[in-house]
């Protein structure tokens, strides 16, 4: 979103002026796809996860500025609401024990930060929605202070017009009207970010777009908000409907959303940016002073600094990123379909199942995306989202099937053979996809883990839907630090 971004009001010439400027920067981005030399002959990966902090009863702890001064490492930042935080994990190669590395560090990480947070009156939490949450922790006052948060949410509510009305149906029904966009705070990712070349993206692309039902129905952990039972992955509709600039009539014209799975397979990366640049207007129209026709004239690197914010602010599921390191520009997916948690062994495991399995459908000889509708990847999201572990889904050559069944016939044995072609080490690669295999035998992942324990509260426990919400998480933050895979949960 751009740190520099801080309060300030657009007028007509602002907008006008950054249509034309994001217009040049794509121009010199097609320029530099055919003509520039891209960083990727060793490509890293990257990881993001975004965390909520809880007090002492397990209720959100709004003292993100107070943790983030105590633990003082620049690799933790702060997010939307005032009870979230985020961590980037330095961007590793897969094949030099990358994995282990990003599992190693992040541990790490954690346990320093955690400590340093409990000085302060808080507790690091890696879930995908707080199930402690009530509706009065989503209200201006939980906005973090940055000031780019506030125009956000300015901007997203004066393109809307008026109040979000967020309506998730599932087991249990949820209304809520809302007149900001801090709903999304309660939204906790991981992110995955993998490093490719320009001839490379598209495949990459389709191949994340391809499996992201099945990343979603394996790593589901967010069935609950605001005390109702929803979607297995519920994560996944609260943050379509909580960044919506559009009105109920905008709606019925089709006009795209923000948080969006896409409408077709692409040939380029350069499509997707085009997309960004024709379908989605400005949020934050803030234009730098530098040409970047002139930068690549003189034989510099373009920042692209309109195009990139710009697309910061198109929460498509798999992002393309356009970056600049060293001098050097690069491309990377930025894939955001899974939630926090369950713990650190479950996050690194998706990680192994991710990469391998792109690599493996990148390479293949007949690509899946030419065999499987886009609109049948689309439903498959959809349908993991609501059912988790026990969705069926679309697969070409097998038809409709329990993800399950196939993750553990086809996807895992691809998902090796893409790992090995990373040059990830066979001890590595069996001991995280292991994991994977494990949670599809045993049916568990941490959607269904939460939910068979709150049924147990409620049913044998004789406990409310509150008591039993909260005593599950305090059992479910037992469990995450002692990074045991949550099928093994009891």
């Amino acid at each position: 979103m751009g740190e520099e971004v801080g309060p300030r009001e657009f007028t007509r010439e602002d907008r006008a002026r950054y249509r034309q400027k994001i217009r040049r920067c794509l121009d010199v981005f097609a320029e530099m796809l055919a003509d520039h030399c891209f960083d990727a002959e060793r490509p890293l990966t990257g990881l993001e996860i975004e965390f909520n902090l809880v007090d002492d009863q397990a209720n959100p702890a709004m003292r993100n500025a107070d943790v983030l001064a105590a633990i003082a490492d620049p690799a933790f930042q702060t997010e939307l609401g005032q009870f979230n935080i985020e961590i980037n994990v330095p961007p590793l190669a897969l094949s030099e024990g990358g994995l282990t590395g990003f599992e190693k560090h992040l541990r790490d990480s954690l346990n320093e930060a955690e400590t340093k947070a409990r000085a302060v009156g808080a507790r690091i939490a890696m879930i995908g929605i707080l199930p402690t949450l009530r509706p009065e922790h989503l209200t201006l006052d939980s906005l973090s202070v940055n000031p780019r948060y506030q125009l956000l949410n300015e901007q997203i509510f004066a393109a809307r017009g008026e109040d979000l009305d967020i309506r998730i149906d599932g087991p249990e029904r949820l209304e809520l009207t809302a007149d900001t966009v801090v709903p999304e705070a309660a939204c906790t990712s991981t992110q995955f970010h993998l490093q490719v070349s320009p001839e490379d993206f598209a495949g990459y692309w389709n191949a994340s777009q391809s499996i992201a039902g099945v990343q979603v129905a394996l790593g589901a952990n967010a069935p609950y908000l605001l005390g109702r039972e929803l979607w297995r992955e519920t994560r996944i509709p609260l943050f379509e409907q909580a960044t919506d600039t559009r009105s109920e009539e905008i709606k019925a014209q089709g006009v795209r959303p923000r948080v969006w799975f896409g409408e077709r397979w692409i040939t380029s990366v350069f499509d997707l940016f085009e997309e960004n640049v024709r379908y989605f207007p400005a949020l934050l129209p803030v234009c730098e002073d530098n040409d970047p026709a002139e930068a690549l004239a003189r034989g510099e690197t373009p920042a692209l600094s309109e195009l990139r914010l710009h697309n910061g602010t198109i929460y498509r599921w798999n992002r393309p990123v356009y970056d600049v390191s060293g001098g050097k520009p690069h491309l990377r997916v930025e894939n955001r379909t899974l939630p926090a948690g369950p713990t650190v062994a479950d996050t690194l495991a998706n990680g192994a199942f991710y990469f391998g399995l792109t690599r493996a459908l990148a390479a293949s000889e007949r690509p899946i995306w030419s065999r499987m509708s886009f609109g049948a990847a689309e439903e498959n999201f959809q349908a993991a989202s609501r059912h988790g572990i026990s969705a069926s889904v679309y697969w070409p050559g097998a038809g409709t099937l329990p993800v399950t069944e196939l993750v553990l016939r086809r996807l895992l044995p691809l998902a090796h053979e893409g790992l090995t072609a990373w040059g990830v080490a066979a001890e590595e690669r069996d001991r995280l996809l292991g994991v994977i295999e494990a949670r599809c035998l045993a049916g568990v992942n941490g959607a269904t883990w939460q939910v068979e324990t709150v049924r147990e509260l409620e049913e044998r426990g004789n406990l409310d839907r509150g008591a039993a919400l909260r005593e599950m998480f305090s059992r479910y933050l037992e469990n995450m630090h002692t990074n045991r895979p949550v099928h093994e949960w009891a």
